[in-house]
């Protein structure tokens, strides 16, 4: 089958001839229909990566082709999108229902005594977050894996898997914003529109977002934002507590450079929080001072991809998605194919482009 293979740091996106395993165990082998270009994986390629070559790739849709003796959770012909969440399903975290924060996530990959599940010239390749979805054909464990309608679009569903799970699992599940609350969105992006959506399913009063783009907060609107604040031209401070006439019962800093992030804790009302999501500098943070922090009760917590349940919200969300209820057809901003993965990234150096999608794996 045809894979993109990054063969080192730098050395970018090259389409060749790979082998795929048969599935063992738990694992399910899909025909890849959709994969979204995720920044997570461009920093591996460029400067994070320590395993290579590698299969990137984690936002992936596809239909089920064939499943391993142990799999209970998919059958041939089920249309599925996969999660970077890797879970055990029997760590104190997991059957405590926190999925997201597993004790043994390398308990879904297999061991240093089995073949890999890709292999390019007879030589093993890795498999970004263990799905790899840049190929024709995927090798994922059935718990990275959730099944959707089958009348739910590729493109689209692809994106669930990461960003939507982000942003909107973000307000729901670790801010669990209340009907009638006050939400800032810090960083009108493709995971921040996520993050309004969210909010309008929460019954959020006030959604204000934060940007530095014009073209993006237009876009906001289109999402469900009431309000739009050009941070570039006004204090987003001030703006927010006039907006909101006492300051905002939840902040999400989907940016998470220093300066921008104290701004999010500046627009705190009593008793709000600061969520923690975004990061795009190596001294991202905030400085918290205890006195002020216990008067007025705030608080600060980090997200990691937005506390969700895959098995529970990607369906969710598909569902919300087929209802009308929840905007996934404007973050699809191009559609490429599986050789294009360069230029892809490009396009979305553009502050007019959503997400890119790959599509065409011809």
């Amino acid at each position: 089958m045809k894979a993109s293979i990054t063969k080192g740091l730098g050395q970018g996106f090259v389409v060749e001839d790979v082998d795929l395993a048969e599935p063992v165990g738990h694992e399910v082998r899909i025909e890849v229909k959709a994969s979204g270009l995720c920044h997570s994986d461009l920093s591996v390629a460029t400067f994070i990566g320590e395993e290579f070559p590698v299969v990137l790739g984690h936002e992936v849709a596809g239909v089920v082709v064939a499943v391993g003796p142990r799999v209970t959770q998919a059958r041939v012909g089920d249309h599925v999108v996969g999660c970077l969440i890797q879970y055990c399903g029997t760590c104190a975290n997991c059957l405590g229902g926190r999925t997201h924060i597993c004790l043994r996530p390398e308990a879904t990959l297999r061991g240093a005594d089995q073949p890999s599940r890709i292999s390019w010239n007879g030589a093993p390749v890795a498999q970004g977050m263990g799905l790899g979805g840049f190929a024709q054909e995927a090798l994922i464990h059935e718990s990275q894996l959730a099944v959707i309608p089958e009348d739910m679009p590729w493109a689209p569903a692809a994106l669930i898997g990461c960003g939507v799970l982000t942003g909107a699992g973000a307000v729901l599940n670790s801010a669990q914003v209340a009907h009638g609350e006050t939400v800032v969105v810090i960083g009108a992006g493709g995971v921040g529109m996520n993050a309004v959506s969210g909010a309008r399913i929460a019954g959020a009063e006030k959604i204000v977002v934060t940007d530095i783009e014009d073209s993006k907060l237009e876009r906001a609107k289109a999402f469900g934002a009431t309000h739009v604040v050009n941070s570039r031209t006004t204090d987003p401070v001030e703006a927010v507590r006039e907006i909101t006439g006492h300051g905002a019962d939840h902040v999400f800093d989907f940016v998470g450079a220093r300066a921008v992030t104290a701004q999010g804790m500046g627009m705190l009302a009593r008793g709000g929080g600061l969520y923690l999501i975004g990061v795009s500098s190596n001294d991202a943070g905030v400085e918290v001072n205890s006195i002020a922090a216990l008067s007025s009760s705030h608080k600060v917590q980090g997200v990691y991809m937005g506390s969700s349940n895959l098995k529970r919200d990607i369906p969710y969300y598909a569902s919300l998605y087929l209802q009308g209820r929840m905007n996934l057809d404007d973050l699809v901003s191009k559609e490429i194919g599986l050789a294009d993965i360069a230029a892809g990234y490009e396009a979305l150096k553009d502050g007019n482009t959503a997400r890119v999608v790959i599509t065409d794996f011809s």
